[in-house]
């Protein structure tokens, strides 16, 4: 009930017998709204007609009349929730149907998904799940549009979630401005950036455990294929270790924004933790999910070697990240 509603029915109660023009100035309303307000009443039954007088109205006990329109609200929010969860069914049958039109076929480990589009919206699916790295080669004769941090790329999401991200691009690239203010902006956000003369094709690595590449090297339209066996994926894990280790290194540590190596998220995280916040207030906090609270904790442990949290705010403490 809006704030107008109310100050009619708060006159109606208070004055029974008054006629609309006397409500309207006891309100300050005109006669039309006045009537206009009543309707709304009328439909929230807070204002019902009497017994003894059927061409009579009067307001409805606050008690009873606010308890039944509270009843009244909850049943169609129930209602309004049982639709919500059959619509998050139907969505999440749908969603599987779509992966399943998207995948070409599948055997165990590998999953070929066909199309250029098809295979950047599951890129984008599995970067959403990602809980601890991304590695990647990146050759730009795949013309890859390099986009600012600002327009949508999903890499400063990964960054600011505390994905640890490591890219390897070609270096005649970093002579396009775009692409050099781009790979600055992964690094000022945590990520690890360098460039290579040559790269054999395009390859993505999420937590170490899923390798995906072009299922034709030189037709990026032809889709991808996205490999789980460990030992493909061990394969793309040398791969690209033999290339990151020749590449060399774009920018310098202290490059990074305020001189530091911590993304937005994990800087917050510390902060909290040094105040003696919980996992639970942190997510609640920052506005992420309690997972993910967990995680930027424990790669922060990992990271400074740490035990306990005790531990961790020390070490933090002495690097000055707190």
């Amino acid at each position: 009930m809006d704030e107008a509603t109310f100050a009619v029915y708060h006159a109606l109660l208070s004055h029974p017998d008054a006629t609309p023009e006397q409500i309207a100035a006891l309100v300050d309303r005109s006669v039309n709204d006045v009537h206009e307000l009543m309707n709304r009443l009328r439909k929230l039954e807070l204002l019902v007609p009497t017994w003894a007088n059927p061409e009579g109205e009067h307001a409805v006990h606050p008690r009873v009349g606010l308890a039944n329109l509270a009843e009244r609200r909850r049943t169609q929010l129930n209602a309004e929730l049982g639709l919500l969860r059959e619509a998050e069914a139907s969505a999440e049958v749908v969603a599987e149907q779509y992966n399943e039109l998207l995948t070409a076929r599948s055997s165990g480990d590998v999953e070929v998904i066909k199309g250029r589009a098809n295979a950047s919206r599951r890129i984008d699916e599995l970067a959403l799940k990602a809980r601890t790295s991304f590695w990647a080669l990146i050759p730009v004769h795949l013309e890859d549009v390099v986009r600012p941090m600002d327009e949508g790329s999903p890499d400063a999401p990964l960054l600011e979630r505390g994905i640890k991200m490591r890219a390897v691009y070609l270096q005649h690239m970093m002579e396009s401005k775009g692409a050099s203010e781009y790979a600055r902006s992964i690094h000022r956000l945590g990520g690890e950036v360098r460039a290579t003369p040559t790269l054999p094709m395009r390859l993505l690595i999420f937590d170490g455990e899923i390798a995906i590449m072009p299922m034709d090297p030189d037709n990026q339209s032809a889709g991808a294929v996205i490999h789980r066996s460990p030992a493909v994926v061990n394969v793309a894990k040398a791969l690209f270790d033999s290339y990151w280790a020749r590449a060399s290194e774009l920018f310098e540590p202290d490059d990074r924004e305020n001189e530091s190596p911590l993304t937005p998220h994990e800087a917050e995280v510390l902060r909290l933790l040094a105040g003696g916040a919980k996992d639970e207030q942190v997510a609640r906090l920052l506005g992420i999910s309690l997972r993910t609270a967990r995680r930027i904790t424990a790669n922060l442990s990992e990271r400074l070697d740490a035990a306990s949290r005790f531990e961790l705010g020390v070490a933090a403490a002495k690097r000055g990240w707190v």
